[in-house]
């Protein structure tokens, strides 16, 4: 990132120094005439600018028009407070400027797009907005319509296109959020819901205990029962459904031994708790007052109930705040754009984001080399290219089958492989994967932009690749990221 609030300070631009064979050198003049050439030399001339200077701001007016002669140069665009790198290049003839100046005043002034930065010494030649676009419309009108056609339209498709994607994938990302996020909710409403019903319960027994012809001793040492067996529960196992439902069985016929009220609908409140028959007639013994076991059974009861629905409470306000923390690591809110990352929270936070599109029949593996350093990178962009790639990957499983996320290291470019057992991708469809509104689904489902944008994400944005291998049951995305600065993106 670079600070573009320093100011420009070029050196004086030098006319004539290039003849026309020089010009003739560079793959953007080669075709011209001898005199064309020679108007070019008249009127352009040359500029040099050391290492690490500013040539010129985004949001400028463009009134020039540049072509690199020799150097390296870096093209940065403004997204919020930082400066992403669009582009890294020392190729001779590349051009940047005011590349627009042959369109007919609409109104609309003329900026820089981008700002461009000398990355070493650099030398370019330089021709007036005025002049650039004179000899634009003079020496080739019919292209010229051509280009300004194509400009407004270009411009109008894109706009609408890309503000209906980027809506597109807002809705879909808040959708998915808002159902992963009603799960949890709705499951703590209806343990609060619960628990104010047992609370209720227990006052009211306790009230009986109290009124009762019960002695002071034996309603401490039911108090005291209590605690031992929340405290037994929150210690017991794990177990299966089956163990719990076994258990389930041997309770209620105890209970119905000694003529608990209602006990095929406790017994099931002690199993969950991992109380067993042999802790409840060791409760009764210590109880010593046989007349006092059924109402002694149901407190006991409504407090276990009691803690279950508080964790109940506890699990799913604590999903909730993961989801949460999961959509602020997918989106990075707060975080400058470009840092350095573990590439697999981004990855975790993106599969808790795609989550309802996952379900639960398709499986995911996660094989992660946690013992990767980190990256240079812009997170926010690199979700995107999980998100996009993830989402491929659902889709050609149609429902059911294996997702498997790997990371290794490969030479010196960490790597992220997502698979899935699809059908695959026929060879035909594997070349064009990449290309910009190419798509196999059908009309309406999508803009076959996902992975273009995926592509010049981690190409041109990261200085890493991206390849697909494909057979029927084994498509792989294998994303290649530099463990460094890339020297050139």
């Amino acid at each position: 990132m670079s600070d573009m609030t320093d100011e420009i300070r070029l050196e004086p631009c030098e006319p004539g120094r290039l003849t026309i064979e020089d010009l003739r050198s560079l793959f953007l003049f080669e075709k011209l005439t001898d005199e064309q050439l020679a108007w070019l030399a008249e009127h352009g001339c040359t500029m040099r600018v050391p290492g690490g200077g500013l040539v010129l701001r985004e949001g400028d007016p463009a009134v020039s028009f540049f072509v690199l002669l020799t150097g390296t140069i870096t093209l940065t665009r403004r997204v919020g407070q930082d400066d992403v790198t669009t582009t890294r290049t020392e190729q001779r003839g590349v051009y940047m400027g005011a590349t627009q100046a042959y369109l007919r005043e609409d109104g609309v002034p003329r900026t820089y797009q981008a700002s461009m930065r000398a990355i070493t010494d650099a030398e370019f030649f330089v021709l007036s907005a005025d002049d650039f676009g004179s000899l634009m419309r003079d020496w080739f009108p019919m292209a010229i319509h051509l280009l300004e056609g194509l400009a407004l339209g270009m411009r109008s498709s894109q706009a609408a296109i890309g503000e209906r994607q980027r809506l597109a994938a807002l809705g879909a990302l808040s959708a998915g959020l808002m159902h992963e996020l009603n799960n949890p909710a709705a499951a703590a409403s209806r343990a609060t819901g619960a628990l104010r019903q047992r609370v209720a319960a227990m006052r009211l027994k306790l009230g009986k205990l109290a009124a009762g012809k019960v002695a002071p001793d034996r309603l401490v040492a039911l108090l005291e029962l209590q605690e031992e067996v929340i405290e037994r529960a929150a210690k017991a196992p794990a177990m299966t459904a089956m163990q719990v439902a076994d258990l389930e069985d041997e309770l209620g016929d105890w209970m119905e031994d000694r003529e608990i009220t209602a006990a095929w609908d406790i017994a099931p409140v002690f199993a969950q708790g991992g109380i067993d028959t042999e802790c409840l007639t060791e409760l009764e013994s210590r109880l010593a007052s046989p007349e006092l076991l059924d109402q002694a059974i149901h407190w006991i009861g409504y407090a276990l109930e009691t803690e279950q629905l508080m964790s109940d409470i506890e699990d799913a306000t604590g999903r909730v705040s993961k989801l949460v923390h999961a959509a602020k690591q997918y989106s990075h809110v707060d975080r400058a754009a470009h840092q350095w990352i573990d590439v697999h929270v981004g990855l975790d936070s993106t599969l808790v984001m795609l989550g309802h599109k996952i379900g639960d029949t398709i499986r995911v593996v996660k094989d992660y080399d946690r013992d990767l350093p980190q990256i240079p990178a812009h997170p926010a962009e690199l979700n995107q290219v999980w998100t996009n790639v993830i989402d491929n990957a659902v889709q050609a499983m149609g429902g059911a089958g294996t997702l498997t996320i790997r990371t290794y290291r490969d030479d010196d470019r960490l790597v992220v492989s997502v698979g899935d057992t699809g059908p695959g991708i026929t060879p035909e469809v594997r070349k064009r994967i990449f290309e910009p509104f190419f798509t196999t689904k059908a009309v309406g489902e999508g803009t076959g932009l996902g992975l273009d944008i995926s592509y010049r994400i981690v190409v041109n944005g990261h200085g890493g690749d991206i390849e697909v291998h494909s057979e029927p049951g084994d498509t792989r995305f294998l994303i290649r990221l530099p463990f460094s600065e890339p020297a050139s993106a």
